[in-house]
């Protein structure tokens, strides 16, 4: 079952529609939208600040989303996916972005709207990551516009996928997160 914990009586709470993974962690001051999903092993801590993610965000397997005391927050916007082992770290992501697997956003940066941080990269604390762009590197940086066919290609098809994901975890959700460990035998 998913390990949810209130800080300071201050307890994560989402929308309806949404998919929290048996294993995943989500902690105090969290509020996701309509729609979202939480995957294996992804940690949401929002025990030091406040975490507002809007609708269907995906926080795909292994990512963590965190923020810093006293000092900043994380605002993340609507259609966002946040793939695997990656860090969002005190920022504000705002609409249809993707942050690519292992990527890591730092405090007080800021990614516009209809984005891509490539698999990898590094947004350093305080950057601002232009819409409609693509960014890649350590440090991050533009390396180009956007194309069309990237922003309904990847970003909303990505986005769209992990909604159909979720719902093949219905059963899991309405039994309360309880899932079974089916013995398969031995696969030789």
């Amino acid at each position: 079952m998913a390990l949810l914990l209130p800080v300071e009586d201050k307890f994560p709470a989402w929308g309806p529609n949404c998919f929290i993974a048996p294993n995943c962690t989500i902690v105090g001051d969290v509020m996701m939208g309509e729609g979202c999903s939480v995957w294996f092993n992804a940690v949401i801590r929002g025990d030091v600040n406040s975490i507002r993610l809007g609708d269907r965000v995906n926080v795909q397997d292994g990512a963590v989303i965190h923020a810093t005391y006293q000092k900043t927050k994380v605002l993340v916007g609507d259609d966002v996916s946040i793939g695997h082992n990656a860090i969002v770290h005190g920022c504000t992501i705002h609409n249809h972005v993707l942050i690519g697997m292992g990527a890591i956003v730092m405090d007080n940066a800021v990614v516009h709207s209809n984005t891509i941080i490539a698999a990898g990269a590094v947004v350093l604390e305080n950057s601002v990551c232009e819409g409609g762009s693509i960014y890649a590197g350590v440090p991050a940086k533009k390396v180009k516009a956007l194309p069309e066919e990237l922003l309904s290609g990847e970003i909303h098809r990505i986005a769209q996928n992990y909604g159909r994901y979720a719902r093949w975890f219905d059963a899991v959700n309405e039994a309360g997160g309880e899932s079974q460990i089916l013995d398969l035998g031995s696969p030789i």
